[in-house]
This record gives structure tokens, C-alpha cells and sequence, in this order.
């Protein structure tokens, strides 16, 4: 919640290991479950699949090969293709912080066959998703060509998400598409073969020398160019099958510039001090992070190699920079224009820019790679053709130097970093898709952080409270619930006790951005204000509670005072309900996943009501008791409350103030609290209160508060000579004092 905090927070972890435990124990997060040793996760599962449900008219496995993890499939006793399980390649964790395990079915032509998606602990999946969706997106992948997915860098195809489960879909796609590459090349299907470092290993020379001119920086291949003339952008668009683009043709003089592009690494020290001079390399070390690696794009001619597509939508869609499997395309966050090249001989250019690599990229500097050039044409109004072209680039063999070591050891290095760049690739794509709902997350946050820390000034107006409060509960109903999903869940903390004996991983933490950020500000919230912060204001079926029983307000709806007696005996419930639920887990996290369906936040926050009728009634009777009981699941069935009160306790202030009269004997704040949360005796149990601020309201009220009341009369009388010959009312007699 105190989101300035934040940084000064996370240096203070590595020193504090029980922060960390705690930490860990709010959030909820774990790392996936170890490595097999000995048998691979294929032959586990592999007596279990159905070959026909996974690929039709197969009738059998082969053995496992001894080499590779992959079992043929066959039909009739022919060999038709070969079955895997994606976690026996990559990494598979999921939201649950588990391995998806994912068996895939290829053929000789590196084409997938099938998919089945067989052993996950995705919550979303299990008790969120209908079946039907899963196996439609397995059957999507059917047909898909794993050779084109290596010529595209593993993005050749368009990902369906299903709503409510975008991060376990993608973990899911990224899995069979990597893996699936694997398998392809160590089997040689589809004519892709293995990468097999058969030459030295090398790295940068640092000390290397560059030549002095751009000429002779052309001429070794520093500097790589591409130059292409109006009539050979004529004739590659001829010989398209679509007959529009030649009929669109440049009508310029066939010998006219089109686009000259010229490219250099200049993360390499020696070609960046020559192309950029000294100051602007200076500036460009201070910009590239360890492992991070930049090119120097020029241009010039009637084609911008950028476009003005990246000022729109934040991207360079004409160019993209390939090697091998990966590929990168540039955001405007990694993009600097470039300055006057220091050069006496070099060409002005119209244009010139820096772009980054990425070090999670899987980039290497020293092996071949080349930028592809995108060149369009329209031939409708809305419609245009397009055709690539590749500027190739090499490092000169001045500018390496041959890596001496172990060939096991390199290998095993190389393979470990790979995956872990893989990984750690797609949680920062996701957290790039998801930049709007950050941004707007994080200024929530920062919102309700102030409103906490000048709760007072707020609070001297009930008109200005409720305003304030209603906006936001529609804002964390409308946008964090049913747009962006972020509806945190028991689930969360649950999955933590299914892996307690694992190391603790942040890989499957960071998939999903919003509930990093939430559960990283509950953690911190705890510590402020306890419970309240989450579950009274970034709740989104809180929200939902509240905002309909507000709604039965103003239509008269009359509303049910259970007595103190009974109200607090139902307050245990939440709590058994949590630890039935955390004793299951120990037990089967699979099993207490299902039971936590007690929960109504997957019908009516992740999948908007769209479920079998039975889940539906359930939440419409939440909601119907929570019409005349404010708040009703929430006080007394919640396990998520529940599990957030227990650590509540230690919060480390008192923020909520009170008089000395309050309880005894003035009972205004305990009658009009929305949960009951204010004993009779005046005391307020921080594990049921919801911060909303009222009974701050009603501290500084001018009409309701008998404290308040009784020492304006003071003031007043002591500024009226004549107020000993006026009636008082004093505290005693007020409406809202409890008689004895």
C-alpha cells in the first residue's frame, strides 16, 4: 500500500530473512516443484494417456527413447509422429507456482499432431475454466509448424487468451512452442537440426581497434549496409501473387534511392567510441544494463525504416532483429536518436537511431544475425501488401576472442542460462502488455495511500467521504475485477503450504503483475492498517457487496441489526473455514483448491457470472443477504479475510482515533459501523474492520458526535456572557448515549 516505500523497502529485504518469510507466507507464491531425478516426466504420465484421445487413429506408444525424453506414437504399428511432455524441456510453472505439464504429438515434418493438457494445478483451470474452452485451445495448436515458428523467432502464430486465465495460457504456449523446438531439432524434423557448438566459443575483444574512417569501417564490415533503388522495390512487389501491388508501383526513376540502411554494433567499445564519439558512448554505457546490447541504425532514401507506427502504438514494426530462434523487436522505451557521427566521411543520413537489446533476449554479439527490413504498400484504402528484406550483419573476427573452456561445463552453462532467459523473457513480456493496468493499479494504490495518511483532513466532510469512497469501490469493482481480473484469492496462500519443502522462486510470483503488486501492498498494508486496506477498499467483490447493499439503501431495502451476541459468535466462521482449508492442502492442494469454491470471486468477478447455474445461485444468494446484512460475506464466511486478520495483529499503529467516552457512554460509532467491527464497550477489533473511514466521520461530526457537541457548547458559552441564563443539553441527555 505505501507504494513511495517501496524501493527502501526492497533493499531492506536481503538482510531480513524472517521479512522474507513473511513475505512469502502473505503472498502466496512458490517455486515449482523440484526436478525429477531418474525418471523423466514423460514416462510418469505416459501409461495414463489415451493415444487416440490425443491424436486420432493413434493406437499406441512406443518405448522411450534413452537419449531424448519422446516416445513414438503410432497407428496400426507404423510410426506416425512422436509424443513429449513440454516440462521435460523447459520450464513450466504456472500461476499456482506448479509445473504444467503439457503432452505434445509431432511428425517427421516438425508439424504439431496434438496437445492434451495432462497434469496441472492451475486454480483457474480447475475450478474456473470449463473443459471446453481448454481442449478448443489444445485443437488450436493442431497443424502448426514448428519450422515456421523457428524462421519466426517462436512468434509465428496468433494466441487465443480465454478470459480469466491470460497468464496460465501463456505459460502454456510458450511451453509447447519452446519445447516443441527442442524436440524438433534433437530429432532433426523438419529438416531443423541441433545446436551444436562444433567450432571455439568467443566473446568480445574489448581492446580491439577500430578503424578511423567509415569507409574502411564499410570496407572490414564493422559497418553493415543495405541499398535498395525504386526498381528493385518494383520488381519484389511484381513478383507477388497479388496483382494490386504492381499495379501501385513507384513511379520514380527506377535508379532512385529507396532506402539506404546502414547498422553497427556499437555496444562493442571500440566501433561505439568511433560511431558515437566518446560523450554519447559515455551516455549510452549509463543506459545499457549489465548483459544489454545496442545497435546503431542510419538511413536514407524515400523509406523510413521507422515509420511513425511506434509513435501510436509504442513499437518499430518495420524492422525486427533476428537471430536464429530469437527474435526482438524494439519498443520506444529502448529507442534514443542518435547524434551527428563524429566521422569526417560519413554519409549524412535523414535518419539516425539507437536501439536496444534486451540481455533476457537470448541475444548473442558474437554469432551472425540480421535486421529485417518490413516494406509495405498499400493497394486499398485500408489494405496494404508487404514484402522483407535482411541486412545481414557479422562482427569482424578482430573484434572476438576464443573462450577457453570445459565443452560439458560450457554446455550445461549455456543451457541453463537459456532457460532461465526464456523465463524471465516471458514475465517481462507480460508485465509489458499489462503497462496500462499498472499504471492505473499503482495510482490506486498511491491514492489510497494518501487518503490513509491525511484521513483527517479527509474525513471533516461525510458528503466528501462518501463521494470518495464510492468512486473507488466502482473503480476497484469495474476495473480491477471485471476488466483486469486482479480478485486475489485464499488459493493464493494455499499454494505456498503445497510447496513449502521447494526453494522459493520468484518466477511464477512475477506472472501475474497485478497480484505481485497487490499482494506486495497487502503485505505492506498489513503492517500499517491491517485487513481493513485490502478487503474494505481493493476488494472487488467487497466493492460488489457494498455498492449493491447501497444501491437497497436508496431504495428503502430494510436492513437487519443482528444482535451482539449472536454477531460475534458468527465471526469464528470465516476462521474454520480457512483452516479446513489449509489442513485439506496439506493433504491434496488439488482437493482444497476445488473446496475453496466457497469463495465466490471466480463466479462473479473472473468469469462475470458465465458458469453452470448452481455457482451463480450461490453468489446470487451472497449477494441477496448482503442486501439487508451490509457486507454479509464478508463478516462471516470469507477465508481470504480470515487468513489476512491473523497477520493483521501486527500492525504497528493505531490510526483510528477515539475519546475516552467512546463505548461508555456513547454507543454512535458502534451503532452506525457497516460491519459491526466496534464492541459495545467502545473498543475496535482491527481483525473485522474494514477502514472506511466512518467512524473517523463521526469523530469530528458537529451533530452526531456527543464529545464534539458538548465542547462547542463549552466554547460557545464561555464567548456568551448570557449563556448561563439559556437551557443546556449536555452529554447526558443526547439521543445516542447509552441510558443505564
Amino acid at each position: 500500500m505505501q507504494v513511495f516505500s517501496l524501493a527502501a523497502l526492497w533493499r531492506f529485504l536481503p538482510s531480513r530473512n524472517w521479512i522474507w518469510a513473511f513475505l512469502a507466507l502473505v503472498i502466496g507464491f512458490a517455486s515449482p516443484a523440484s526436478a525429477q531425478t531418474g525418471q523423466s516426466v514423460l514416462a510418469q504420465y505416459l501409461p495414463e494417456i489415451e493415444p487416440g484421445a490425443l491424436v486420432e487413429g493413434a493406437d499406441a506408444f512406443g518405448p522411450i527413447r534413452k537419449d531424448v525424453p519422446v516416445s513414438p506414437l503410432l497407428s496400426g504399428g507404423e510410426k506416425i509422429g512422436y509424443v513429449f511432455i513440454t516440462s521435460d524441456f523447459v520450464g513450466t510453472t504456472g500461476y499456482s507456482g506448479k509445473p504444467i505439464h503439457t503432452m505434445v504429438a509431432v511428425d517427421d515434418d516438425a508439424v504439431i499432431l496434438g496437445v492434451d493438457l495432462v497434469k496441472h494445478s492451475e486454480p483457474i483451470v480447475l475450478i474456473g475454466i470449463p473443459d471446453s474452452k481448454i481442449k478448443k485451445m489444445a485443437t488450436d495448436f493442431r497443424g502448426l509448424s514448428l519450422v515456421e515458428e523457428a524462421a519466426a523467432g517462436g512468434s509465428g502464430h496468433e494466441l487465443e487468451i480465454i478470459s480469466g486465465a491470460t497468464v496460465t495460457i501463456m505459460v502454456i504456449d510458450d511451453s509447447i512452442i519452446r519445447s516443441g523446438l527442442k524436440v524438433a531439432r534433437a530429432l532433426g524434423l523438419g529438416g531443423l537440426q541441433a545446436k551444436v557448438e562444433t567450432g571455439p566459443k568467443y566473446q568480445i575483444n574489448e581492446k580491439a581497434e577500430t578503424p578511423d574512417s567509415w569507409m574502411a569501417m564499410e570496407g572490414d564490415g564493422t559497418v553493415r549496409s543495405l541499398s535498395l533503388d525504386v526498381g528493385q522495390i518494383n520488381a519484389a512487389f511484381e513478383a507477388m501473387d497479388d496483382p494490386r501491388a504492381a499495379a501501385r508501383a513507384l513511379t520514380d526513376p527506377p535508379e532512385t534511392n529507396f532506402i539506404d540502411m546502414q547498422m553497427a554494433l556499437v555496444s562493442v567499445p571500440s566501433i561505439g567510441r568511433a560511431v558515437l564519439g566518446e560523450a554519447d558512448y559515455g551516455n549510452l554505457e549509463d543506459w545499457l544494463e549489465p548483459g544489454e546490447h545496442a545497435i546503431a541504425v542510419a538511413g536514407r532514401g524515400l523509406y523510413s525504416f521507422k515509420g511513425s507506427g511506434y509513435v501510436r502504438g509504442g513499437i518499430f514494426d518495420r524492422i525486427v532483429l533476428i537471430q536464429g530462434d530469437v527474435s526482438v523487436r524494439f519498443r520506444d522505451r529502448g529507442h534514443r536518436r542518435m547524434g551527428v557521427i563524429p566521422l569526417g566521411d560519413a554519409p549524412e543520413f535523414t535518419e539516425r537511431d539507437l536501439f536496444k537489446i534486451p540481455a533476457d533476449s537470448g541475444f548473442d554479439p558474437t554469432k551472425p544475425f540480421r535486421l529485417q527490413l518490413l516494406v509495405q504498400r498499400e493497394v486499398a484504402a485500408i489494405e496494404k501488401v508487404f514484402t522483407t528484406f535482411d541486412l545481414g550483419y557479422q562482427l569482424p573476427q578482430s573484434f572476438l576472442r576464443p573462450v577457453v573452456a570445459p565443452v560439458e561445463t560450457a554446455l550445461a552453462t549455456d543451457a541453463d542460462q537459456s532457460e532461465q532467459a526464456a523465463q524471465q523473457a516471458l514475465w517481462k513480456k507480460i508485465w509489458q502488455d499489462k503497462t496500462l493496468e499498472i499504471v492505473v493499479l499503482s495510482t490506486m494504490l498511491a491514492v489510497l495511500t494518501l487518503a490513509f495518511f491525511f484521513q483527517m483532513q479527509l474525513t471533516r466532510s461525510d458528503r466528501a467521504v462518501k463521494l470518495f469512497r464510492y468512486s473507488f469501490l466502482t473503480v476497484t469493482l469495474v476495473f480491477l475485477g471485471w476488466y483486469a481480473n486482479a480478485q486475489l484469492s485464499v488459493v493464493n496462500l494455499m499454494a505456498l503450504f503445497g510447496a513449502l519443502t521447494t526453494d522459493f522462486s520468484w518466477q511464477a510470483f512475477l506472472l501475474d503483475p497485478l497480484t505481485f503488486i497487490l499482494w506486495f501492498s497487502v503485505a505492506t498494508a498489513l503492517l500499517f492498517w491491517g485487513r481493513g486496506a485490502y478487503c474494505g477498499w481493493l476488494c472487488p467483490f467487497g466493492a460488489l457487496q457494498e455498492l449493491t447493499n447501497h444501491i437497497a439503501r436508496a431504495l428503502r431495502v430494510p436492513q437487519i441489526t443482528l444482535p451482539w451476541g449472536l454477531h460475534e459468535r458468527l465471526w469464528p466462521i470465516k476462521y474454520m473455514i480457512f483452516l479446513g482449508l489449509f489442513g485439506v492442502s496439506l493433504a491434496s492442494i488439488e482437493q482444497a483448491e476445488h473446496l475453496a469454491e466457497v469463495e465466490p470471486f471466480k463466479t462473479a468477478i473472473v468469469l462475470n457470472f458465465v458458469r453452470a447455474w448452481p455457482f451463480v445461485a450461490y453468489v446470487a444468494a451472497l449477494l441477496i443477504a448482503g442486501l439487508f446484512v451490509e457486507r454479509f460475506y464478508c463478516r462471516y464466511l470469507c477465508p481470504l479475510g480470515a487468513a489476512l486478520a491473523i497477520p493483521a495483529r501486527l500492525r504497528m499503529f493505531d490510526w483510528l482515533k477515539r475519546y475516552r467516552e467512546c463505548g461508555s457512554p456513547c454507543q454512535v460509532c458502534a451503532n452506525e459501523c457497516m460491519v459491526q467491527a466496534i464492541h459495545p464497550t467502545g473498543e475496535i477489533n482491527p481483525n473485522e474492520c474494514l477502514n472506511c473511514m466512518h467512524c473517523q466521520v463521526l469523530y469530528q461530526s458537529k451533530t452526531k458526535c456527543p464529545v464534539v457537541i458538548k465542547k462547542m457548547k463549552r466554547k460557545g458559552a464561555s464567548s456568551d456572557p448570557t449563556a448561563f441564563l439559556k437551557p443546556r443539553e449536555g452529554i447526558e441527555n443526547h439521543p445516542n448515549i447509552q441510558k443505564n
